[in-house]
């Protein structure tokens, strides 16, 4: 109650609230176009609501991970240490969800540059791409990212509410965001290689993030940005030249 009425009443509250919600949004950009990605390889009717269960868990193991603050927040201490550097649970966890979107999208980036080889896509094989593997691997990553995030929220405000309202205000806008974005990126063959170039670079920034190597959250998002730039300008030009051909050149 004390916490509301913190959040209610003091400025800094609201600016700690609004900065929270902007970074989990902005964080859950990775895990969106991965479940994108992921939910396009299932038949179209699956689709829709395979993104709606794969989110709508993440945001149970969300607010279930908030619950055990205290011990989350124990995953920085180190275990053991090697090349100099101290491993915590949470090391450990980025490097195995970064080793683990590394190989996925090393995987279909295969896939789609030998189609005639569908021995494996990111899913498994192409026979047994199942509903139950498709949200499976979602929330695999879910939790490599949802233990990122409230970690860093537990750094940024001591108030379980407003870490509660931020969360459950950016699991809503992937919700709300999932299916246009799946549908851009299934319309738009180039950007799923360019999503699959995103998701290694992600998983290399896990990896590193896990092996002690600081990696300025702003460089990479605005490698991300400027990329998708240019393949918003190629796919302008593009279409262009669509019009231009069904015009008959003129």
């Amino acid at each position: 109650m004390q916490d509301i009425l913190i959040l209610t009443q003091d400025p800094a509250a609201w600016v700690a609230l609004i900065t929270l919600i902007v970074m989990e949004v902005v964080l859950g950009i990775d895990n969106l176009i991965f479940i994108s990605i992921l939910t396009n390889k299932l038949p179209p009717e699956s689709r829709e609501r395979a993104r709606r269960i794969g989110i709508g868990l993440a945001l149970v193991m969300r607010l279930g991970l908030l619950g055990t603050v205290a011990w989350i927040v124990q995953l920085t201490e180190p275990v053991f240490e090697a090349f100099g550097h101290g491993y915590s649970w949470k090391d450990m966890i980025l490097i195995a969800g970064g080793l683990f979107l590394v190989w996925k999208a090393t995987k279909e980036i295969h896939h789609n540059v030998d189609p005639e080889d569908h021995k494996e896509d990111i899913v498994g094989t192409a026979s047994t791409a199942t509903f139950g593997a498709v949200i499976g691997q979602i929330l695999l990553l879910d939790l490599v990212f949802s233990v990122d995030s409230i970690i860093t929220a537990v750094g940024m405000t001591p108030h379980l509410p407003i870490m509660v309202v931020a969360v459950v205000v950016a699991v809503t806008v992937m919700l709300l965001a999932a299916g246009p974005l799946a549908r851009f990126i299934e319309k738009n063959p180039t950007i799923v290689m360019l999503a699959l170039g995103f998701l290694l670079m992600i998983g290399t920034t896990l990896i590193a993030e896990g092996a002690g190597f600081h990696v300025p959250k702003g460089y990479v998002y605005a490698a991300m940005a400027f990329s998708a730039l240019v393949e918003l300008l190629n796919m302008l030009q593009r279409n262009s030249r669509r019009r231009k051909r069904a015009g008959g050149g003129h």
